[in-house]
């Protein structure tokens, strides 16, 4: 078989550049083997807080954080997110309502947070919102206004776009205490947050004639591009590029997949193009690994797992992720006049 060649580009420092913090809470409606409400906090990408209905409490999920709070932030952040819980609650059943649902498994999803420019100090908060998948409604800070794309969210936009104080407020958490709040984590973490982990990169394929798929995992930070060429030239054609996703180490993985038939990729060279942080790898592979064999090493049987396992359960809590410039964009539902949330 003809020999692939891998390339791992080097790109900007680490560290340098946009930074965000983001909390996404995701509700679920009754009926799955599923906390009613979970909700997550990230700094870069990187989670560092927990909580769900279950236990009923803020947990950290980091060192940097553990060493560096005390008994009161999770006492706050517990508190917070236990009011968050019942008000997602509420949002399911007005949302089913508003859509004339009476069964199913439905979610409510939020995305919040902000992101800072540490070379130009340049900052923005967003606030977005959905319901099983769709948008549902966006803070335009700008305008200072909630906007919604669905009929069934302009009763909520109008509620909440009355309320001049809340819109203040939270015009004041996110020009300004969200970013503060980030530059502090950064610097709880900055050991950390300042590692670079470069990926490890395998072609996969289940059999000669299935697609061919371009594995990247154990990478940090988060900003990764997987790409594909033939014969020396860009490809885009046939390729599905999967989500960035969490490893349990905090390190991420990603997946492009090429869909070509077995001809075409016996008379052509193809490459995958791995652009990371930091360092340039070049890796030439005689054949690729297969389920064949003994080829694939465990490392990646173990990674394909995680992704598989990991896909199921973001598929049955309907978590919708939006590669976008603002990060991943959520969805989530609501409209009892209560918008509420831990923002910390």
């Amino acid at each position: 078989m003809r020999s692939v060649v891998l390339l791992l580009l080097g790109a900007q420092l680490a560290y340098a550049g946009t930074h965000s913090l983001k909390y996404v809470y995701t509700g679920v409606s009754r009926g799955i083997d599923f906390p009613e409400f979970t909700a997550v906090g990230m700094v870069d990408d990187g989670q560092f807080m927990y909580f769900d209905s279950n236990s009923m409490k803020a947990v950290p999920k980091t060192e940097w954080i553990r060493q560096n709070v005390g008994a009161d932030y999770w006492d706050s952040q517990t508190q917070g997110l236990i009011g968050s819980h019942q008000t997602f609650k509420n949002n399911i059943q007005i949302a089913m309502e508003r859509f004339n649902q009476s069964k199913g498994v439905h979610t409510v999803q939020r995305m919040y947070g902000c992101e800072w420019d540490d070379e130009t100090g340049a900052a923005n908060g967003f606030d977005q919102y959905g319901y099983d998948g769709e948008d549902f409604l966006t803070l335009d800070l700008k305008e200072l206004r909630y906007i919604s794309p669905v009929q069934q969210g302009f009763i909520t936009t109008q509620k909440w776009n009355d309320n001049k104080a809340e819109l203040e407020n939270y015009k004041q958490y996110y020009s300004t205490q969200c970013t503060e709040w980030l530059k502090k984590y950064l610097q709880y973490g900055k050991s950390s947050l300042e590692k670079t982990v470069s990926p490890q990169v395998s072609l996969l394929q289940k059999d000669p004639s299935s697609p061919v798929t371009c594995h990247a995992t154990g990478f940090y930070p988060s900003g990764v591009t997987i790409s594909w060429m033939k014969n020396g030239q860009d490809h885009h054609e046939d390729v599905d590029l999967g989500e960035l996703l969490p490893n349990e180490d905090g390190t991420f993985q990603k997946m492009s997949t090429l869909r070509v038939t077995p001809d075409e990729w016996k008379k052509n060279k193809f490459s995958c193009v791995v652009e990371h942080q930091g360092k340039t790898v070049r890796e030439t592979e005689d054949e690729i690994r297969t389920n064949n064999g003994d080829s694939v090493p465990i490392g990646i049987i173990v990674g394909v797992v995680a992704v598989a396992v990991l896909l199921v359960v973001i598929g049955v809590a309907g978590f919708v992720v939006y590669q976008k410039k603002k990060g991943f964009k959520p969805v989530s539902a609501s409209d009892d006049g209560s918008n509420s949330s831990a923002r910390t």
